[in-house]
């Protein structure tokens, strides 16, 4: 167990910083809910975007960019949006030197902005379906902040599309609600449960609001990403029309859907344990170190480390990538150089020694499980290959197999708030209330509905009782 990360196990908030500052990945900034992000933690982003921005373009959306600034007047337009987001605005009354005419919102969404436009560039059936998406940064006032999880600044991409029929629009949504959830399970290797919103947890405006719901190491649920079916509350509220193909106006049907840096904190918390930080190998920034090892370092530098750099370069050549790192610290010790990868999530460490060098093998050391493993030079590559792929699997199916034993039904309410209490964790129980019903059960309990289950199995609702009640998953959240 490391020094420096307090056990998970005592302070849960505070392994969680301990192990973000151990590896690297962030940093308070001086404007208080904001943070820096190190580039460790922006390599991983980066690699994050990669994947989503290749799955985004293969599905036919393109990228562009809005302003920052916002005119006040247009989260006017839209009642319900204002009424979302109006606490968390960040405004900007002066510039230049001068009072301005009309305040300007930081983005919280760029909803109302997007909308505008797309009043002006849509004309005609033609013109449609319309594919945008960002990536850009947007702030909410954060009175409760915590790094990657809620910071009043966050980096995020936001889709936003217009479709002439309904059918289109919502197809769209859950198009790219499947998009997340591929992501979330194949690249992060969290596992998520995709489903829809209750009415008194959808995004302001949305008529139908999807998400994905992951289970964090402490029981706590997560939203990794939504996505939300907004029918015609923009395009009526900024007059996106167009013509249909018998020359007759009609409003568009709009989407937009999210997802942000807080899915490092998802990663971090999903994965990582009381030694530091874990990653999955397919958003590692390093998927890979080599430790040149001797007693000697003139030996180390002279004959191992030209053989670690070869190795490195071929296993670059085959990852199809800068993955592999060769660290040249031989004035630590090597237990330090080995605790140090640990800490910031290396997937696999290679050592090479004197030994090694001798038996023309080398030592895969796992960051998952610590299996230690040596392999012959002739089989390095393929082994390592194979072995980044079980890694990226265990973590998936040790999430999924924690989520699964942190799973409750509940039959009634005194069930339910019994789970809550002593067990934390997914509770599943048919729910039938409303808005006003999930802000009794979040004052009592702690937990609100995170999702709905798809499909069409109903039944009597724990709470009410009322019949035709649908499958619903609640939890505790961050």
């Amino acid at each position: 167990m490391a020094r420096n990360i307090t056990p998970k196990e005592e302070n849960y908030s505070q392994w969680y910083l301990d192990v973000i500052k151990a590896a690297g990945l962030a940093d308070y900034a001086p404007v208080r809910g904001c943070m820096v992000i190190r580039p460790t933690g922006y390599a991983i982003w980066e690699n994050i975007q990669a994947k989503l921005d290749a799955a985004f373009k293969k599905t036919g959306h393109v990228n562009a960019y809005f302003p920052l600034l916002i005119p006040d007047s247009f989260f006017k337009k839209e009642a319900e949006h204002v009424e979302g987001f109006s606490p968390e605005l960040a405004v900007v009354t002066h510039a230049g030197g001068e009072e301005l005419e009309e305040p300007f919102a930081v983005r919280p969404t760029s909803e109302t902005i997007i909308g505008y436009m797309y009043s002006k560039w849509i004309q005609s059936w033609r013109d449609l379906p319309v594919l945008i998406n960002q990536w850009c940064n947007v702030m909410r006032w954060e009175k409760r902040p915590r790094l990657f999880l809620r910071t009043s600044e966050f980096l995020w991409q936001e889709g936003h599309t217009a479709h002439s029929t309904a059918e289109e629009a919502r197809e769209e949504t859950l198009k790219m609600l499947e998009v997340y959830r591929k992501t979330l399970e194949e690249e992060l290797a969290v596992p998520v449960i995709a489903g829809e919103k209750t009415a008194g947890e959808r995004f302001p405006g949305a008529i139908d609001t999807y998400t994905c719901e992951a289970m964090m190491s402490d029981a706590r649920a997560l939203q990794a990403a939504t996505s939300h079916f907004l029918g015609q509350n923009f395009a009526k509220a900024f007059e996106i029309q167009f013509q249909n193909q018998t020359g007759e106006l009609e409003y568009c049907w709009t989407t937009s859907w999210g997802f942000s840096t807080r899915t490092i904190g998802a990663v971090i918390m999903v994965h990582s344990d009381n030694d530091g930080l874990i990653i999955p190998p397919r958003i590692a920034p390093v998927k890979a170190v080599i430790l040149p090892i001797s007693k000697d370092e003139n030996v180390a530098a002279n004959e191992i480390l030209p053989k670690a750099k070869e190795l490195s370069a071929k296993l670059d050549d085959e990852l199809g990538g800068m993955f592999t790192k060769v660290d040249t610290d031989f004035h630590m010790r090597p237990a330090d150089r080995f605790f140090t990868h640990l800490q910031k999530g290396v997937p696999l460490r290679l050592e090479l020694g004197e030994k090694d060098l001798q038996a023309g093998t080398v030592r895969l050391v796992r960051r998952d499980t610590g299996e230690k493993i040596d392999v012959k030079n002739e089989n390095v590559i393929e082994t390592v290959k194979k072995v980044l792929d079980d890694i990226q699997s265990n973590l998936f199916n040790r999430a999924k197999d924690f989520r699964e034993a942190n799973t409750r039904d509940a039959k009634s309410y005194d069930e339910f708030k019994e789970i809550i209490e002593k067990h934390g964790g997914f509770v599943r129980a048919y729910f039938g209330g409303t808005p006003e019903d999930e802000v009794k059960i979040r004052e009592e309990t702690g937990a609100t509905p995170r999702c709905i289950l798809p499909g069409d199995n109903k039944g009597k609702c724990f709470l009410t009782g009322k019949d035709e009640a649908r499958l619903t998953i609640f939890a505790k959240a961050y």
